[in-house]
């Protein structure tokens, strides 16, 4: 039989149509390859009682114990009843419960005793642990001791199941496809596989499923691991080569431009590591083909700075540059910032601009008609240079003389064929060319995600802050335990307004919503400072809203001061208005959500109060508490949180409290999540093909796979030589994502 299609045969066929349909249904399993990759979540000994005392609620479980009491009990004045079975393996008990007709048969079986495997939901019943009806599969064997030696010696695969296919069902279906493995098309080249001692795949799968002994489980472990990290790797070197293949017009550095105006203007010195990184960026830039580049960066590191530097640069060889933000209030924020940096360099063309200058235009998607047809005229002429804007410029209607730096600010907020709509609009003297790519993030990124995710690109990391930044002081307020801490929480906001400064207020929820959440008027109050927050805990109430907390603030604890609110239902207009203000020293206090995350920058706010911080990821409070201290005067970031001390949420406050290291965060905010939100959709396909490999923990193995599958495709671009490899590419990369490596 063709090996591809053996493990591409229908589940419907190898196991029949009920089955099947379970596994493709609760599970995502259609072929025998598929359920061949469904690996074992973990294994356990015959011999060996799994932990009781562990048993996570509401959540379904396999257990290997061993009954230690049964007994049927009637109820319903004799009419109803139940046996009762308690289990036990010396660290806990658990108790199982059958009704009505159902108790026959494990009445008979599970005698004290006697050990079984047992698998269903966790629920709490007059307060002890307890599976209602669940199904069990027994496990003594009436033999001779040998056998039951052997028998309490064997590693059971537990495997990732569902309600309605039992750890051991799923077992049964993959004995049925087991011999399959042996087809199993090996993606490894031989050599890489035997210079670094890895099994064959038919091998790796079978101890997988079948171990003999722990050994086989950690060689099938490494593996897999490999395969998966290998393949993914050659997907994404080939799309770097791809990248080097594609044409691209050199913007080599010009003398005596608007970057040497602009430097020659700077009040300040580039840091050591803006330097590094800007020679790295224009080194990419004078190349015929285009850059592909990830520029990494602490909160406050200069991005914008290196990032403006590279698109002057490109304007100097006659070039355009685009700057793609997540925001209307982070496009509007850049422009104001970069043509403030700039000056009379950014009013090109007009009465009282520099002779070198040239027009920085914004495009956002709500601006008037007369703006937006005079900001698509300057495009198009090339009059404007630079060009700031949201998913705006992306559209059809907008067309460029000719685009050579695509620039996009918070990768992690566009999905890769947004960036790439905006590169494909690359012209130049009327042929196609692929403009150069600058990717910017604030948000750290471990080197092995880098390397998983965003592995397509070369990365620069900005680790230095610039001349002038002032340190943080970060502290959790616990404000249902100590009241008090909260009231001092608006004196210190206060103090710093008293000494000319100004802050920030950040919540969760904006509030307008047409019904008032219950508990609103509570949870608002607690804001204050009051007692009285709802006795029954943080999740009966709704997260802290700016509207409510805004008036509360205004009636109360900074009655007095001008305080304005800013979210993202507000009007464009009146959301560049508040910014305008907040910025000018006109306001004192702003309440806002979110939309302050990234790119804010005034100088003057010193101190950041964040409502309900537990409510927000460890990532996304880094980002917030970067909006202070971007000035001479030390920053304050108070962390509010109504959720107990000893609550994991509390720890993770505590843990953003201790560090401003944001690689350091970023670390411990992937220990708390799972892999799937790690990925997220940064690349589509790179969440569903990692069941083996961690991108958390794994960084060897991803490191090795890169530089062997960039060797590999260096060598063998087409991978002619390696058709096992193809076959694993193609099951890899859906249509779409194939086609998505392709157009580079």
């Amino acid at each position: 039989m063709d090996p591809v299609a053996a493990l591409d045969e229908s589940l419907k066929k190898s196991l029949g149509g009920t089955t099947a349909k379970v596994l493709a249904e609760h599970l995502g399993l259609h072929t025998v390859g598929d359920l061949l990759h469904h690996y074992p979540r973990r294994y356990a000994e015959r011999g060996e009682l799994t932990r009781l005392a562990d048993l996570p609620l509401d959540e379904h479980v396999t257990v290997v114990a061993q009954v230690s009491d049964a007994r049927v009990l009637t109820f319903n004045g004799g009419r109803g009843r139940r046996l009762e079975v308690t289990l036990t393996d010396g660290s806990g008990r658990l108790q199982l419960v059958f009704f009505g007709k159902g108790i026959h048969k494990p009445h008979k079986e599970l005698v004290p005793g006697r050990r079984a495997m047992f698998a269903g939901k966790v629920s709490v019943f007059n307060r002890k642990l307890q599976l209602a009806h669940p199904e069990y599969a027994l496990l003594d064997q009436e033999a001779g001791s040998e056998a039951v030696d052997a028998f309490a010696g064997q590693l059971m695969p537990i495997y990732p199941a569902c309600q309605q296919m039992a750890s051991w069902k799923l077992a049964k279906a993959v004995d049925a496809v087991l011999p399959s493995a042996q087809e199993a098309v090996d993606p490894l080249p031989d050599a890489l596989r035997e210079g670094r001692a890895l099994v064959p795949l038919p091998e790796a799968l079978l101890k997988i499923h079948r171990p003999g002994t722990k050994a086989d489980i950690a060689g099938a472990r490494a593996r897999l691991k490999w395969d998966e990290a290998f393949v993914l790797q050659v997907a994404l070197a080939r799309r770097r080569l791809a990248e080097t293949q594609l044409p691209a017009v050199p913007r080599p550095l010009t003398e005596g431009g608007i970057l040497d105006a602009f430097d020659a203007k700077l009040p300040f010195t580039l840091t050591e590591g803006q330097q590094k990184v800007s020679r790295e960026i224009f080194d990419d830039l004078a190349t015929d083909h285009p850059m592909h580049r990830l520029l990494q960066g602490e909160v406050g590191s200069g991005k914008t700075m290196v990032a403006l530097r590279a698109m002057l640069g490109v304007v100097d060889s006659g070039g355009q540059a685009a700057m793609l933000a997540p925001t209307e209030v982070l496009a509007q924020q850049h422009h104001r910032s970069i043509t403030e940096m700039m000056g009379e360099l950014a009013e090109g063309g007009m009465l009282g601009g520099a002779e070198h200058g040239t027009k920085v235009v914004l495009l956002t998607g709500s601006m008037g008609t007369a703006a937006r047809r005079q900001a698509l005229l300057d495009l198009v002429t090339g009059e404007a240079g630079i060009v700031i804007g949201t998913h705006a410029l992306i559209e059809d209607k907008v067309q460029f003389q000719d685009l050579g730096l695509v620039v996009v600010d918070e990768q992690h907020r566009f999905g890769v064929e947004q960036r790439d709509a905006l590169r494909g609009k690359g012209n130049s003297q009327g042929e196609k060319r692929t403009p150069h790519l600058l990717v910017m993030t604030a948000t750290p990124i471990p080197r092995t995600v880098a390397m998983t995710v965003f592995g397509d690109l070369e990365t620069s990391v900005l680790d230095q802050l610039p001349a002038g930044r002032s340190p943080i002081a970060s502290h959790v307020v616990p404000a249902k335990d100590k009241p008090h801490f909260l009231a001092r929480a608006w004196e210190r906001v206060r103090e710093e307004v008293a000494a000319g400064h100004q802050g920030y207020v950040v919540c969760p929820r904006i509030g307008d919503e047409e019904e008032p959440a219950k508990g609103s008027g509570k949870a608002a109050k607690s804001a204050a400072g009051k007692e009285d927050a709802p006795p029954d805990g943080e999740e009966k109430r709704p997260p802290l809203a700016v509207l409510d907390i805004a008036a509360q603030l205004t009636a109360g604890p900074l009655a007095g001061l001008r305080v304005a609110v800013l979210h993202g239902r507000m009007a464009p207009d009146d959301k560049d208005d508040v910014m305008r203000r907040f910025a000018a020293g006109a306001l004192d206090v702003l309440v806002a959500t979110t939309v302050i995350e990234v790119g804010v920058n005034v100088p003057n706010a010193t101190a950041m109060v964040i409502m309900d911080a537990d409510r927000f990821g460890v990532s996304q409070l880094h980002q917030l508490r970067g909006r202070v201290g971007r000035g001479a005067a030390p920053g304050l970031c108070l962390l509010v949180s109504e959720m107990p001390e000893a609550s994991p949420a509390r720890a993770r406050l505590a843990a953003v409290a201790g560090t401003l290291d944001g690689f350091e965060l970023s670390r411990i905010d992937l220990e708390q999540r799972r892999e799937g939100d790690v990925l997220g959709q940064a690349q589509s396909g790179v969440r569903s093909s990692l069941r083996m490999l961690s991108v958390i923990d794994d960084e060897e193995v991803i490191a090795a796979a890169r530089e062997e599958a960039t060797a590999v495709v260096t060598a063998d671009p087409a991978l002619d030589g390696h058709p096992e490899l193809r076959i694993a590419l193609s099951a890899l990369l859906d249509a779409e994502r194939e086609e998505y490596l392709d157009k580079g």
